[in-house]
């Protein structure tokens, strides 16, 4: 690394840190003033106010990502074009590919930052809603009167679970069926508990009632002492886990609950798009700064005025296209995955060719 791309990848972290955690910290005064009676209207103490707000910090800063690249690059090469340091680069044989090399560098490393708080943003998003009041919090000890839609079309509905004694009481599983040779199975059991030892790992249900449902009426049943079955996979934790709401959900589990409601027959293009979108926005930062490096030597005479307009423009086409792209993708017009990347295609190839048009 030359004393040159220290120099710039230093001129760029100063624009980027600063826009990174003083948007961020906008938000938290606006979230604080609009709100503040209604938090103190449910009860939050001030402990739990202020750490609400460190919670809050992953899903902010993984919207503002994007935006901060963009101000970091365009600022930080409109600055080289308007002291005359652009120039003198050139003169001494260093083109204006080369110089913007460690800023592309630079927001490829953001990318990976953001997809990595584009992760945790779901967790810490639940923990700040629970300590708000806005969610119950939940118990990881014990469970109360759920049903658990597992896979191979099982239903369980299980009146307690608790993890001290990997136990459950009053289940109840039931499997739906399509006739004789593939009949509704239902069992019925006041107790079931969880062996760990190894090779017998699983759950054996006690005194319960195995029920064949063939058809209108058709039933064979039988009773049993202790039963055990292949089919109830799910270990206590895993039970233990409430269901999540779509943006609770990191991008392995989001694909997991996408494919559960892909095999009940529902419609799950609207949710392809979102899990492609926690891919697409944090690779926008690379795309974006390949299209802004270019674009801010247009007008190199240009203060600060033109970097904010240009940033401004640029944050509100490109929200355009992906809240567009949402649309189109939900809508069955492009295929899911595909509509989340097109903002990403359009402004990457309109930054290669800007790229191209530079003077190197």
């Amino acid at each position: 690394m030359t004393t040159l791309d220290r120099y710039v990848l230093r001129e760029w972290a100063k624009v980027f840190f600063l826009a990174t955690f003083g948007f961020p910290l906008l938000v938290f005064v606006i979230d604080l003033v609009d709100n503040l009676d209604k938090y103190l209207a449910r009860g939050v103490s001030k402990q739990h106010l202020a750490l609400s707000y460190l919670y809050y910090v992953p899903e902010t800063v993984t919207l503002v990502f994007p935006v901060a690249v963009l101000f970091a690059v365009v600022f930080t090469v409109g600055a080289l074009g308007r002291h005359a340091e652009l120039t003198a680069a050139k003169a001494s044989g260093i083109s204006f590919h080369r110089l913007v090399r460690p800023l592309l560098a630079a927001s490829l490393a953001a990318v990976l930052v953001d997809i990595g708080l584009t992760e945790l943003a779901p967790v810490t998003s639940s923990r700040r809603a629970e300590l708000l009041g806005e969610k119950q919090i939940r118990s990881d000890q014990y469970r109360n009167n759920f049903v658990y839609r597992a896979d191979g079309g099982w239903v369980y509905a299980i009146g307690g679970l608790e993890l001290a004694s990997r136990s459950m009481r009053d289940l109840i599983l039931e499997r739906e069926g399509t006739g004789p040779e593939y009949p509704t199975i239902v069992i019925a059991a006041p107790r079931a508990s969880y062996d760990t030892a190894k090779g017998t790992r699983g759950w054996t249900l006690s005194k319960g009632t195995l029920h064949y449902l063939l058809g209108p009426g058709r039933e064979t049943a039988f009773s049993f002492d202790a039963l055990r079955t292949r089919d109830l996979r799910e270990g206590p934790v895993e039970l233990l886990a409430e269901p999540k709401a779509p943006d609770e959900m990191r991008y392995a589990e989001l694909g997991r609950y996408i494919d559960a409601l892909a095999r009940s027959g529902s419609d799950t293009k609207k949710l392809r798009v979102e899990r492609a979108l926690k891919l697409s926005v944090p690779f926008a930062c690379i795309i974006i700064a390949l299209f802004g490096a270019p674009l801010a030597i247009t007008t190199p005479r240009s203060g600060a005025a033109w970097g904010v307009a240009v940033c401004l423009a640029t944050t509100f086409v490109d929200l355009l296209m992906f809240q567009l792209s949402k649309a189109v993708g939900a809508g069955g017009v492009l295929p899911p995955s595909f509509a989340a990347w097109v903002p990403n295609f359009v402004f990457g190839a309109a930054g290669l060719w800007l790229l191209k048009k530079a003077r190197t």
